[in-house]
């Protein structure tokens, strides 16, 4: 197991890069604690798989420096790096059967028959492929082959690091949840440093214990669930985690009061602001109650999600979501307000802290 610190890093994918626009990895200072279970999350094009594509040594860093265990190996190739990697579409040997495709990588390693069989059976246990053990991997599902190659994956105890790269797309919904209980569990039992690449936040916050949220080729918060969801610190975490996102809405500042047209919402604190800066209101849905006072409002529609409902408003021209929990009924002339414990304020699209300065 291993300790990975990523330093300075940079990557660009055309020759002679002259702006951060040229990068896809704009600079990554990140590390990754010996035994932790993380996600890098975010969109399509973010740069989530080329980060761990540089941890792996599939692609060399335009510019920084890569550590194992305080150990420099940014020009170590793939082989060379101790790790396993799990890809997005399965990757098994077809003429094999399911028990001789996990114990592969360890007959390379000249292990001895009795522990080769031991650690097979626990692994086939593991991912629920004892029933299949004797069977060729040919005639298997999508979600059997990527189930052998979690396994093999999984079945290396002397692995510095295991790298997922959107393991579950092909895998039927239910089977993801089983598999992600069953990730879960390796990692409580073994502490190997697990690095889970998604775009999938429900997989991110119910497999990682940190989440690396990544957007336009930067880190922009690392955290657990709990702070992506209360604190977060980019206007792209608070829309991008959540169901519905959070409310994000132009404003201005006087004082400790925020501006929305002519209505005003209250700060914890006056904050300490530049003059030049976009200011925009952050509430989550859960935060924004519906009553005879307050911001006049619109339903446009309701959306029903089974215990509770999200009303989407027009609030002054804008889009605003607000969850009713079960039994709450909407005003037939809704105006809206904002619980305090979830109003945030952002600068330039980063969260202010309210005692203080932009952060």
């Amino acid at each position: 197991m291993a300790r990975i610190d990523l330093q300075n890093i940079r990557h660009a994918y055309a020759p002679d890069p002259k702006s951060d626009a040229d990068y896809a990895l704009k600079r990554v200072d990140q590390s990754f604690d010996d035994g932790g279970a993380y996600a890098l999350l975010g969109p399509s094009g973010c740069g989530k798989t080329s980060l761990l594509n540089i941890i792996s040594g599939l692609v060399a860093p335009t510019e920084g420096r890569v550590l194992f265990n305080g150990d420099d190996v940014t020009a170590r190739p793939t082989e060379k790096r101790n790790i396993a990697q799990v890809f997005q579409f399965p990757v098994v040997y077809d003429s094999m059967t399911v028990r001789e495709n996990l114990a592969f990588p360890l007959r390379n390693r000249r292990m001895k028959p009795d522990d080769i069989a031991r650690r097979v059976n626990d692994v086939l246990d593991l991912v629920s492929l004892t029933a299949l053990a004797d069977r060729r991997a040919r005639g298997l599902t999508a979600d059997e082959k990527q189930k052998i190659s979690l396994g093999r994956g999984l079945v290396r105890s002397d692995v510095n690091a295991i790298l997922f790269d959107e393991p579950l797309t092909v895998v039927d919904p239910q089977v993801k949840w089983e598999l992600r209980a069953s990730l879960r569990d390796v990692h409580r039992r073994t502490r190997t440093t697990m690095v889970y690449v998604t775009h999938d936040q429900t997989e991110a916050l119910t497999f990682a214990d940190k989440v690396v949220v990544m957007y336009d080729g930067e880190i922009v918060q690392v955290g657990s669930p709990a702070d992506l969801f209360d604190r977060p610190q980019h206007t792209f975490v608070g829309h991008f985690i959540g169901s519905p996102g959070m409310n994000i809405m132009p404003a201005s500042v006087d004082g400790a009061t925020v501006r929305l047209g002519e209505h005003s919402v209250p700060l914890a604190s006056a904050p300490r602001l530049d003059a030049s800066q976009k200011l925009q209101l952050g509430v989550r849905p859960e935060f924004v109650r519906l009553s005879a006072t307050g911001i006049p409002a619109t339903i446009v529609r309701m959306e029903d999600a089974g215990r509770y409902r999200v009303a989407h408003l027009d609030m002054l021209g804008m889009p605003v979501a607000a969850m009713l929990r079960e039994g709450e009924a909407a005003p037939a002339a809704p105006h809206i307000s904002f619980d305090p414990a979830g109003v945030h304020l952002y600068a330039d699209s980063w969260r202010v802290d309210l005692g203080g300065a932009a952060q």
